[in-house]
């Protein structure tokens, strides 16, 4: 078996523990990428050449016609990132060349920092930080919340949402799910319950973003759901920043009503001078929701696992179908 690592040496480095890549070269003939510029077309196609198999990641270019004719028996390609947009052509189904997405990998790290904002934010940590720091000690104590007999919305529960609701089952919690797609059983079995969203805005303490972005999700959360929301409660955000209106956001929590923990803006990064770092109510952190450092070598891990499931005759885990494309982020 060929397998061709698209991605310079440089992105190897970082989505490949040594122990990742010992397996790797035992699975077959390993071609890497040895250009440490961004790999473009012109560059990986004698490295895709004969391939079986094709590890993308972020930053390698999308596999045109012209690229999969170099290698007419290629089986699979898989991503060791999340979406798979930016490297997927209709030729890969034309073809029926299987893919593969690292969402499932990514997801764990999201939904880790998802339940780090809800406790911190619940326990009040951000402002008694503050207080200590000005020498006090009791003030902000009784604003202090435990992730115990509370509601939690979910907001989308694909990969990351899912794993989130699985992390919220050690705690005494509620867990609603808006989900348009996904029904009230299926909901049920990963540990929740199925509400519109109306309702989710209603009841709950803690909102959870993970929904995709799409056309249908821009500023979904607007003037009109973020008033809705009840008071003193938190809206968390590890999902993309187009899906809240960012000048409905500031209004809101200027009225110091709610509290906000961004892990992504609309755009990214957010300007120096962009209000909503200045307010005392809004927690914002760099995009390291996914995968960072060594957070990225589980990326890695996971594509050695596919290829490994692939050979096996085993079920792909991150297996994406023509289908989802219009409802995958």
């Amino acid at each position: 078996m060929r397998i061709a690592v698209l991605p310079p040496p440089a992105g190897q480095k970082r989505l490949f523990s040594a122990r990742a890549w010992e397996r790797l070269q035992s699975m077959g003939t390993v071609a890497c990428n040895e250009i440490e510029e961004k790999p473009t077309e012109d560059s990986i196609a004698g490295l895709i050449t004969g391939a079986d198999i094709v590890i993308t990641s972020w930053g390698t270019p999308a596999l045109t016609p012209r690229l999969l004719d170099c290698a007419p028996q290629l089986k699979a390609v898989i991503h060791a990132a999340g979406t798979v947009k930016p490297i997927v052509t209709p030729a890969l189904w034309e073809r029926g060349i299987r893919v593969s997405s690292g969402n499932n990998a990514l997801a764990i790290g999201v939904a880790e920092t998802a339940l780090g904002f809800t406790i911190a934010t619940l326990k009040n940590m951000w402002a008694l930080t503050q207080n200590m720091r000005d020498g006090q000690w009791t003030k902000g104590r009784g604003d202090v919340r435990e992730l115990y007999e509370v509601t939690v919305g979910v907001v989308g529960a694909g990969r990351a949402g899912q794993h989130y609701i699985r992390l919220l089952r050690q705690f005494h919690v509620d867990v609603l799910v808006y989900d348009p797609v996904m029904d009230a059983q299926t909901i049920a079995a990963h540990g929740g319950t199925k509400a519109d969203l109306d309702t989710l805005l209603a009841r709950c303490d803690v909102i959870s973003i993970h929904a995709p972005s799409l056309p249908a999700t821009y500023h979904m959360f607007n003037q009109e759901r973020l008033a809705a929301m009840k008071d003193d409660a938190i809206l968390i955000n590890t999902a993309r920043g187009s899906i809240i209106d960012e000048k409905a956001l500031e209004a809101e929590l200027r009225k110091g009503r709610l509290i906000a923990c961004l892990d992504v803006t609309d755009p990214e990064p957010a300007p120096p001078d962009h209000p909503l770092r200045q307010l005392p109510n809004c927690m914002m952190t760099p995009h390291i929701a996914g995968a960072v450092t060594n957070g990225l070598k589980r990326l890695g891990a996971f594509a050695v696992d596919e290829i490994a499931r692939l050979q096996q005759g085993e079920p792909l885990e991150g297996e994406v179908k023509e289908e989802q494309m219009a409802v995958l982020a």
